[in-house]
């Protein structure tokens, strides 16, 4: 449950899940698999990395019950996700989604700072 005192604005969802930024607490929030983890904004992409670093092809091809779920624990959070191949395709999409918001609205600033011209 993200604080009911935040600042919060949608980045990125699918309908799988939502990240979240507040401005107030500086973080965001990834509401995933009926949670909510806070991260900051380093945390959330080396989280990124280490979901996408998840051999999806040895998960699928390996006949052994050890590689149906991978658990991760994201750094700094008391948070243990116990991810299957479907929830970690869906997770990788919204990090994804999310970085490209978050470089996208960083050069839009830049941009705006530097009097670009958008044709």
């Amino acid at each position: 449950m993200i604080c009911p005192l935040a600042n919060v604005e949608k980045v990125f969802d699918t309908e799988h899940g939502v990240v979240y930024q507040c401005s107030r607490q500086n973080c965001y929030w990834l509401e995933f698999q009926g949670t909510t983890t806070a991260f900051k904004i380093s945390d959330l992409f080396l989280f990124k990395k280490r979901i996408d670093a998840i051999d999806i092809e040895a998960m699928l091809s390996e006949s052994s019950r050890s590689y149906d779920f991978e658990i991760v624990m994201p750094f700094r959070t008391e948070r243990c996700y116990l991810l299957n191949v479907s929830d970690i395709l869906n997770l990788r999409e919204i990090l994804a989604g999310t970085k490209f918001m978050i470089q996208l609205n960083s050069e839009v600033k830049r941009c705006l700072r530097r009097g670009c011209v958008i044709a």
